[in-house]
């Protein structure tokens, strides 16, 4: 059996309905207009350094790419977690230290590296030496 959330108290949208009969043809929060407001100028600074110039199209594009954005990021905003939560978020997720993932390189120069012969005296040691040990792993008391 499941039970009913109390979700329902606390999902109050805070919209403006305007003067009774004249209302907006659209229904938007509050946070929504704030939003909307820095995304546009956001992209109107990005279209001024890219050389694009101010223009009916140009406003009316940024107008529809606002919207898209505005609607995108308040998906993640809600009652129970607020914009500020949201921007805190993103922060700490671009501020997070990360793995290196770089590789260490280096260069070798053939003309600086010694070739040392090894000694024979020192394989023949060690190649005795690992066989024992094989012999003796491999025993049973």
């Amino acid at each position: 059996m499941r039970l009913p959330v109390d979700d329902e108290i606390y999902n109050v949208n805070a919209v403006w309905l305007g003067p009774p009969g004249k209302t907006l043809p659209f229904r938007a929060r509050y946070v929504a207009y704030g939003v909307g407001a820095g995304v546009f100028v956001l992209l109107q600074i990005a279209e001024r350094r890219l050389g694009i110039g101010v223009g009916f199209f140009a406003i009316a594009y940024t107008l529809l790419v606002t919207v898209g954005v505005t609607k995108v990021i308040l998906r993640l905003v809600d009652h129970d977690r607020p914009l500020g939560a949201v921007l805190r978020g993103l922060m700490n997720e671009v501020n997070a230290p990360r793995a290196q993932t770089r590789g260490r390189t280096s260069t070798l120069r053939p003309a600086r590296v010694r070739a040392v012969p090894p000694r024979p005296g020192l394989i023949r040691q060690r190649g005795r030496h690992s066989a024992t040990a094989e012999l003796n792993a491999g025993a049973t008391p």
